[in-house]
């Protein structure tokens, strides 16, 4: 769906900003803001770029939240249509970062960038958002960082990456405007039952690792709300790739899902792309029963015999979703079932090929 254009009281002392992003299956994330005595807070503040940004800071000026009022930025984790636009905040009102300590964007600055590690661990590389984003801070390293796109996923195949025109949009832009693409640099790493306090009142964190491993939810325990970010969203499922640096995505993510279930009193989840659900427990189970399914389907797919992740992938999904991202997914679950005993692996000309039993 496209952004509306009104911001709105989403909870108490809770206002939703939609901001444009155009990606697979999304049309907008939601930025929400956390108003007090001293300005507001941000999470989430959207994608990195002049567009963004002025749809940013025109949507919060109309909303009466000058950017200059801004002291925090939450991010609920590493993919950049969540935080593309913090550290121009930051340059611009010096306001604060806050993230989960596990943090951490590919091409981070203060990250080595040593090749041999690099391709020693070919799964750190986060889906298709992450693929956007290392395009992005390619802008300086434009010509030796291009060969990254060429090289092996953990399966074989393509990375997930946006079509050509826009990757070359983007190095273009981010050569030109390089403060609107900045990584951001957490002045606050938290961790998992960490106090956070915010618009006056105070947040738990809560570490729900699958889509990414450094994904934060926040949970106000007095007035019933949880900032979901992507882990529970009210009509779509999250990614689960298969190049998020964890042995088993799928697993972590599970497990993520079950913590939901120990927490009390929600009665208002706040997603980062959608609207606002007030039945925690329910959506979580449905979107666990979902993946459920889709490993029921990959084990169906036992007749295919040895077989690559493209083309389980192709049972697993849609024609119209075929591609990298698919793939990504389908490989998260299939390995998975192999952790499980109940597949096997082996490479043969640089693919990985899969047996279910």
């Amino acid at each position: 769906m496209p952004p509306e254009a009104e911001a709105t009281e989403v909870a108490p002392g809770v206002i939703r900003v939609q901001l444009t992003i155009a990606m697979p299956g999304l049309g907008h994330v939601n930025c929400y803001v956390l108003p007090d005595e001293d300005g507001f807070a941000l999470v989430d503040p959207g994608l990195p770029g002049p567009g963004p940004w002025k749809e940013l800071t025109t949507r919060l000026t109309a909303a009466g939240f000058p950017i200059r009022h801004c002291h925090t930025v939450l991010i609920t984790h590493s993919h950049p249509d969540h935080f593309g636009a913090a550290e121009r905040i930051r340059t611009e009102t010096g306001a604060e970062i806050v993230t989960h300590e596990a943090f951490k964007t590919y091409w981070d600055v203060d990250e080595e960038d040593d090749e041999e590690k690099d391709l020693a661990d070919p799964r750190d590389r986060d889906t298709w958002a992450a693929a956007r984003e290392r395009l992005l801070r390619a802008r300086s390293v434009l010509v030796p960082h291009a060969a990254r796109w060429s090289r092996p996923t953990p399966w074989g195949g393509d990375h997930p990456r946006p079509p050509l025109r826009l990757r070359m949009r983007y190095l273009a832009e981010g050569s030109l405007r390089r403060g609107y693409y900045a990584t951001p640099q957490p002045s606050s790493r938290v961790v998992d039952g960490q106090v956070i306090r915010l618009a006056g009142r105070e947040w738990v964190a809560v570490h729900t690792p699958g889509h990414t491993v450094d994904h934060l939810c926040l949970l106000d325990p007095a007035e019933g709300i949880l900032l979901s970010g992507d882990h529970v969203l009210p009509t779509i499922t999250p990614h689960i790739s298969g190049l998020v640096r964890a042995d088993d995505p799928l697993a972590l993510y599970f497990s993520s899902l079950e913590r939901l279930f120990g927490i009390e009193g929600v009665r208002t989840v706040l997603p980062a792309h959608g609207q606002a659900f007030d039945d925690l427990w329910g959506r979580a189970a449905s979107i666990k029963e979902h993946h459920l399914e889709r490993l029921d389907v990959l084990r169906a797919a036992a007749d295919l015999g040895e077989a690559s992740v493209e083309a389980f992938s192709q049972r697993l999904f849609r024609p119209a979703s075929w591609g990298p991202m698919a793939d990504s997914e389908t490989y998260a679950h299939l390995e998975h079932l192999r952790l499980l005993g109940e597949a096997h692996r082996r490479e043969a000309e640089g693919r990985v090929l899969y047996t279910l039993d």
